[in-house]
């Protein structure tokens, strides 16, 4: 097979998994969506406490997503500063534009929410949302390739938490070159250190 034709057949494979997986996410039940939601946030504030960012970047959920909302507003009293992630072209990495509850928010192309205005800062953490991950620790996100060019140019490298649901869990994302690791994996099941190219449950002491 050549190059181009590989390249075609796994952007078709990661097409068709990203679809199924977002369905299956957008199907859930409210009551269920909320459920895990709650058990994945204990999980995630757990992480949070003991790693302990100054600025952390999270996104705004987006198609059946988890929240962060909540959880991220709740440590700004204690010194947390935040920022969300907004597109500047399709070739950049991102800009991580400060957010609390009170900034004024618009829509970007693609219909997700992002501040209007606001300081840029450069993330010490980001909490990056799963469309699939895989049991190497990769991520599936939405195909543009944004956050693996902000995690190559923020020096250093941010800590990359992925946040999604156990449905999202698959044996295989078919990593390229270009795709980087997270460092931890949060679900409703728990927390993942990604170490050795596998995941492996973090206990919280």
């Amino acid at each position: 097979m050549t190059d181009s034709a590989a390249a075609t057949e796994l952007r078709a494979f990661r097409y068709v998994l990203r679809s199924r997986l977002i369905a299956a996410r957008e199907a859930l039940p409210t009551d269920i969506h909320a459920q895990l939601s709650r058990k994945l946030e204990r999980h995630l504030g757990e992480l949070l406490d003991a790693l302990n960012p100054a600025m952390l970047a999270f996104c705004w959920p987006f198609r059946g997503e988890f929240d962060a909302r909540a959880l991220v507003s709740g440590r700004l009293p204690d010194g947390l500063r935040a920022c969300l992630p907004v597109v500047m072209d399709n070739a950049s990495p991102l800009e991580f534009r400060e957010w609390t509850p009170q900034s004024e928010m618009i829509e970007d192309r693609y219909g997700i929410h992002i501040p209007a205005r606001g300081e840029a800062l450069r993330p010490d953490t980001i909490l990056m949302p799963l469309n699939g991950f895989d049991e190497a620790g990769y991520r599936l996100g939405y195909g543009g390739g944004y956050f693996d060019r902000s995690l190559a140019a923020i020096s250093p490298r941010p800590r990359a938490i992925g946040v999604g649901f156990e449905l999202a869990r698959i044996d295989s994302i078919r990593p390229q070159a270009h795709d980087l690791p997270m460092d931890f994996i949060v679900t409703e099941a728990g927390i993942f250190d990604v170490k050795a190219g596998s995941l492996q449950p973090r206990n919280i002491l």
